[in-house]
């Protein structure tokens, strides 16, 4: 009989009904569950179901829904993936445009949806909770024009698509705007062992679907994200996303539109599909929830916890 503690309570769930008494109580009664009830006790049950990473990734596609991605013959590559590994096929972006979208998963609040801001973010984030939690961290941003740029676009690189250069934790540290560089320093920080413990993988505009295609975007991962998921440190304790950013600007669903969102890990369930409904909340909870935070920025705190996929 599986049982839960909550609070000074003893919840255990058998043949469909919740069982609820004090400690130290010898006798429960049984009571039909709510789904408040349920839902406390069963989110309890999942945080606990996340392993500890030593390494987590995530790579961000841009602008297509899931019905365009998954099963599209364009994306072999992601789409074996898919197949292998985790699949989230309820996960919708949070808003139109881009930006929106990247600071959700990074602060867990919209921020703004104008692609244009060039402003600092001081609200809680992502790098302040690494930093807190003693964990290191690079942003890799393909076509970054050099290491710690912290300007405006330049194509193929846009600024929007790299949240972390916006955070005031990391525009007022010299040091910290270290930690952003261009995706070229990637693969000789995997050769040499010297991948930090969060990254945020952000290919072109030509590489991650926006302007280019799927197939092109297939091909990058392939070649890029490949030898990542071949290294013995992400066989012995990696975790990596893979996901795009937003559906199609006329999908509107959720507030951004049906995407696909893929779980890698060799701890992760194989060939798994998750039903349940998450947002880019529950993404910046999981990254750092995997490095062993415990408390997350904005509204990553009460987000939906993706411990099914593991």
């Amino acid at each position: 009989m599986p049982h839960f503690l909550l609070d000074r309570v003893r919840v255990c769930v058998f043949s469909g009904l919740l069982f609820v008494a004090p400690l130290g109580f010898s006798q429960v009664a049984a009571v039909a569950p709510t789904s408040a009830s349920w839902g406390a006790a069963h989110s309890s049950f999942r945080a606990r179901t996340i392993p500890a990473f030593g390494h987590v990734f995530v790579v961000l596609e841009e602008n297509h829904s899931y019905s365009s991605v998954i099963g599209n013959s364009a994306m072999p590559y992601l789409n074996g993936l898919a197949k292998q590994y985790g699949l989230a096929t309820q996960y919708y972006a949070n808003t139109h445009p881009s930006i929106g979208n990247y600071f959700m998963m990074t602060t867990g609040q919209i921020v703004t949806n104008d692609d244009s801001f060039m402003g600092t973010v001081d609200t809680d984030n992502t790098v302040r909770r690494l930093l807190t939690g003693g964990k290191t961290w690079k942003s890799y941003a393909e076509s970054l024009p050099n290491v710690g740029y912290i300007g405006g676009d330049v194509y193929p690189y846009v600024r929007h698509h790299n949240p972390l250069s916006f955070f005031s934790d990391v525009v007022n540290s010299r040091s910290e705007r270290n930690n952003l560089v261009p995706f070229t320093q990637f693969a000789s920080d995997l050769k040499n062992n010297q991948l930090p413990q969060y990254s945020f993988i952000v290919p072109n505009m030509l590489d991650d679907a926006h302007d280019g295609s799927l197939n092109q975007a297939d091909n990058w991962l392939k070649k890029n994200i490949g030898p990542l998921m071949a290294s013995s440190m992400f066989k012995k304790d990696g975790l990596l996303v893979i996901l795009f950013d937003e559906s199609f600007s006329s999908d509107g669903q959720h507030g951004g539109g049906h995407v696909a969102a893929l779980v890698i890990s060799p701890k992760a369930k194989r060939g798994y599909q998750s039903k349940t409904l998450y947002q880019h909340q529950s993404l910046c909870r999981l990254l750092l929830q995997g490095l062993g935070l415990t408390q997350f920025p904005g509204a990553a705190n009460k987000a939906p916890q993706m411990g099914e996929f593991f």
